[in-house]
């Protein structure tokens, strides 16, 4: 089986959909870029959260390795962005990522940990779909060669999220909250405005 039939997702991002991100290239590497330094934040502030008393050594390793991943791939996007005349902006926002993160159930016990991972095995997987239709249908062999090259990065890190996850206590409730989340994922993304940014909309076609 290959990597794209892996994912779970519940939506596929028509390919109509990279046609939109691709024509303002700049903007989507500025996007991008933001997304690959939200990411390596992300698994920093994972760090830390690994559920009692599980010993963290495989924890621990999992979210530095991740971490360092984004680190590499933000310092090649934006290497590529400020060769092609772009500028990585100060301000940036993700309404996608906002309003999934916004049904994570805070009070920082196992509860709050199981969601965070989940939530992050999903923007992983909803980025590594949109990578591959990148790579697919980008005339620029350069940028192609990129989309390709994080694909495959991103599913390992959707993959190790979700193996977290699941070894928490009570699979059974892990599943049923995958589901959930996979289902309000759904929906979250189509909702999403057309545009230059990874995680847009479906292009609107008449």
């Amino acid at each position: 089986m290959g990597i794209e039939e892996d994912l779970p997702l519940l939506y596929r991002t028509p390919p109509e959909w990279a046609a939109v991100a691709l024509a303002s290239p700049l903007l989507l590497l500025n996007d991008h870029a933001h997304l690959e330094k939200k990411a390596a934040g992300n698994a920093l502030d994972m760090l830390a959260r690994w559920p009692e008393p599980s010993p963290p050594e495989n924890w621990v390793h999992s979210m530095t390795s991740i971490a360092s991943d984004e680190i590499a791939h933000l310092q090649l996007v934006t290497k590529i962005l400020s060769r092609r005349g772009g500028r990585l902006t100060k301000a940036h926002q993700n309404p996608y990522a906002a309003e999934l993160r916004s049904h994570v159930r805070r009070g920082g016990g196992t509860e709050e940990t199981l969601d965070r991972l989940l939530v992050s095995a999903l923007i992983e997987a909803r980025s590594c779909e949109r990578f591959r239709l990148l790579g697919d249908h980008c005339p620029d062999e350069e940028l192609a060669r990129l989309y390709e090259g994080l694909y495959r990065s991103e599913a390992g890190h959707y993959r190790v999220f979700l193996a977290l996850a699941r070894a928490l206590p009570d699979r059974p409730a892990v599943d049923a909250r995958w589901e959930e989340f996979l289902r309000l994922e759904k929906e979250i993304i189509q909702r999403q405005p057309p545009g230059p940014t990874m995680h847009s909309g479906p292009a609107i076609t008449h």
